[in-house]
């Protein structure tokens, strides 16, 4: 087997086993969320990450947190807008 396939299938496998476990180390939780190191470090110095410290050292991550984290400050679609307006519309129809 060529050994660029080998590595392939290597990294689809951790990433697989990432996606089963919940919680993540650091390392981790910059692949699952496509953050880089340093932003992620900056982020948890300054508390705005949620992160656990249990022995002082290592930085650990909910997945389930690190999610929420992720879709924080939601925006509406332009079709979910309209949708709102004409339902407001309706309900607020004056005679």
């Amino acid at each position: 087997m060529d050994n660029l396939l080998i590595l392939e299938r290597l990294d689809r496998l951790e990433k697989l086993l990432i996606g089963s476990k919940e919680v993540l180390t650091f390392d981790e939780a910059c692949d699952y969320t496509g953050i880089s190191r340093s932003y992620l470090y900056k982020l948890t110095a300054s508390g705005r990450i949620p992160h656990s410290k249990p022995n002082g050292k290592m930085l650990f991550f909910e997945k389930a947190k690190l999610v929420d984290w992720l879709l924080q400050n939601k925006r509406k679609s332009k079709r979910e807008i309209e949708a709102e307006v004409s339902a407001y519309a309706v309900q607020h129809k004056t005679v």
